[in-house]
């Protein structure tokens, strides 16, 4: 696979961080955990790394101390490199210690780290959408139309009761933008945008700088929402699989859809793997008693008790007794023995005593914040 030096990839690593705040108290949307051994940052990095970008920078905001640490130098991804390679860019502004209001706001701050770099394309991305997209076809597409941005979408479901967040594209004929919206009052199927831009350089940098001096900070409500009739704004339609990210009842979803060996293999995809910290444990211990069933369990696990659709992250123990059903059991959690848990989130290291009943509903999981012992 070769690099592309000609595309910079930037990640949004705390932009929506008020959708999930339970699980972003303490760290930002990017070191979420998802999927038994992953976290949503490992996505889009992977996504650039497969589709040949080895230039990334991560704009963090705050909170990124997980962030680090799981990122680290990049190697996993292969992005440990002397030349481009992966780098933590930090939240605050030239001007002031004040983190960024928004993505141009942010992009300002960090111009200088794009400015040095010698691509000519930039993508942008965030991380609450998991999926996993080859970003050559779509550069390709944005320079072949002669487009300022172009705006990757999926068609999807929208129901303005449920989602925090979205970005509703009407488009022509042409496979041009002609309509842009946030947020609408409706409720069916449309085209969501996935908050993945692609621009060159030159245009991103005219954008930034105007909207510095404009006091504008907001691409979307700035730039896509009030300004599209001013640029060509191509639409990229994204056809496989993804889950957004944007409410803890959609985290709750997108990992329960991982039981679902279609959706596992359009993620996990054998030509394009997501790539992640690896951690050396043990090999999961299944008791005598144990009884297993549609469930993913990452390595370190001991399990003693039945469970059913669940995803049990690493280092979980379930004791004697216990049943477990649709619910996510995120890193180190234990549970006691005779307990009955149904819909439930655990953040890491909770500890759940013996004999203990808990349920939450699908649209309405219970959530159990860090360690947290009940």
């Amino acid at each position: 696979m070769g690099t592309n030096q000609n595309v910079l990839g930037l990640v949004f690593a705390s932009i929506h961080d008020e959708a999930i705040f339970d699980l972003t108290k303490n760290r930002t949307m990017g070191s979420v955990p998802f999927g038994g051994r992953y976290r949503l940052i490992d996505f889009p990095l992977s996504n650039f790394v497969n589709s040949g970008i080895s230039q990334v920078g991560v704009i963090t905001k705050s909170n990124y101390g997980s962030l680090l640490d799981h990122v680290g130098s990049g190697r996993e991804w292969d992005l440990a490199r002397k030349k481009g390679g992966l780098h933590l860019l930090p939240p605050y502004s030239h001007t002031s210690s004040t983190v960024y209001h928004g993505k141009l706001d942010a992009l300002g701050n960090i111009w200088s780290f794009v400015e040095h770099s010698p691509a000519e394309y930039v993508i942008l991305t965030d991380c609450n959408v998991v999926t996993n997209i080859d970003y050559r076809p779509a550069v390709e597409a944005h320079i072949e139309a002669g487009a300022d941005i172009t705006a990757i979408y999926a068609k999807g479901y929208y129901d303005q009761a449920t989602e925090a967040s979205v970005t509703i594209f009407g488009i022509g004929g042409d496979g041009f933008v002609n309509d842009v919206m946030i947020n609408p009052p409706m409720t069916g199927s449309c085209n969501l945008g996935l908050d993945m831009y692609i621009m060159s350089k030159d245009f991103l940098r005219r954008i930034v700088k105007e909207s510095m001096s404009r006091n504008r900070y907001s691409l979307r409500k700035d730039i896509l929402l009030d300004r599209n009739a001013n640029y060509r704004i191509l639409a990229y339609e994204h056809k496989s699989y993804y889950s957004k990210i944007d409410s803890l009842a959609s985290y709750f979803a997108a990992n329960l859809d991982l039981l679902d060996s279609e959706k596992r293999a359009a993620l996990f995809a054998k030509n394009a793997p997501i790539f992640t910290k690896t951690k050396d444990n043990a090999p999961v211990h299944f008791g005598l008693e144990s009884h297993i069933k549609n469930s993913l369990i990452a390595d370190g696990c001991i399990i003693e008790g039945k469970v059913e659709n669940c995803v049990l992250f690493r280092s979980v123990k379930v004791g004697k007794g216990s049943v477990i059903r649709d619910s996510i059991i995120t890193q180190a959690g234990t549970i006691g023995e005779r307990c009955s848990i149904r819909n439930v989130i655990t953040d890491k290291n909770v500890v759940i005593a013996d004999e203990r009943q808990l349920t939450g509903s699908a649209g309405y999981p219970l959530f159990i914040g860090k360690g947290a012992q009940i």
